[in-house]
């Protein structure tokens, strides 16, 4: 049932940007459903696909919107539909721990206002172990948290910060940069699943150089939209 979460002032609300995802939404959203029952909403942020992911979204997840394209948007939209005390940002190819709602909650008892989980790319390659122990092990040095990390955040932090910018790539490193201004992040040991698709898709070091490349042109001061472009972003219509 497609609950409306917009009255409610749920402990924890995780915020889900989708694009095509039919195929696999449905094992996402049912992974989920522990922590619904346990008072965990959860929003469901479609894009504008062209299969059946806004349906599938609505029969199992407690409200689904659309917004324009863009994961920066489309968070933002699922954010401001559910203004529950704490956010936390999940891809749809990303699981997380099964008491993840008792792992953010006593994560943010503490000082820290925000944080992310280490990551776990779910292949049996070799090469993608040293891939994830890199990306935890540079998240824990520069305080930057990547999407695919399961980003969580108070909510009132999240709207001090402005929330994520509107730009099609980096947004989740230019938003790990504002919110270091509240504080470093809660770095979980407790890792949440990725797919690994990206990576076999495209290739193990082909996907690690691109990434690299890309990260440090963004650095540089290249334009978000341009390096998009290189990771394969079509543009937004409109």
């Amino acid at each position: 049932m497609n609950h409306d979460t917009r009255g409610i002032r749920p402990e924890l609300c995780i915020v889900m940007p989708v694009l095509d995802e039919a195929e696999r939404l449905a094992g996402a959203l049912c992974a989920l459903q522990p922590l619904r029952r346990r008072g965990v909403r959860v929003v469901v942020v479609d894009g504008g696909s062209r299969d059946d992911t806004l349906r599938i979204a609505r029969d199992h997840a407690d409200l689904a919107l659309l917004a324009p394209r863009g994961r920066a948007s489309q968070m933002n939209a699922g954010a401001a539909a559910c203004p529950a005390q704490v956010l936390l940002f999940l891809h749809a190819d990303t699981r997380l721990p099964d008491d993840a709602d008792a792992l953010v909650q006593r994560a943010l008892r503490s000082r820290h206002a925000w944080g992310r989980f280490d990551v776990h790319i779910d292949s049996a390659r070799p090469l993608l172990r040293i891939v994830e122990r890199a990306m935890n092990l540079r998240s824990r040095l520069t305080g930057i948290a990547t999407g695919d990390q399961a980003l969580f955040v108070r909510h009132e932090v999240f709207a001090a910060v402005g929330g994520f910018p509107d730009i099609p790539l980096m947004e989740d490193i230019t938003l790990s940069r504002r919110l270091k201004r509240h504080g470093p992040p809660a770095c979980l040991h407790e890792r949440v699943s990725t797919s690994a698709r990206r990576w076999e898709q495209h290739g193990v070091w082909r996907t690690i150089w691109l990434m690299w490349r890309l990260r440090a042109a963004y650095f540089l001061g290249a334009d978000p939209a341009r390096l998009a472009e290189q990771y394969g972003y079509a543009p937004r219509q409109g």
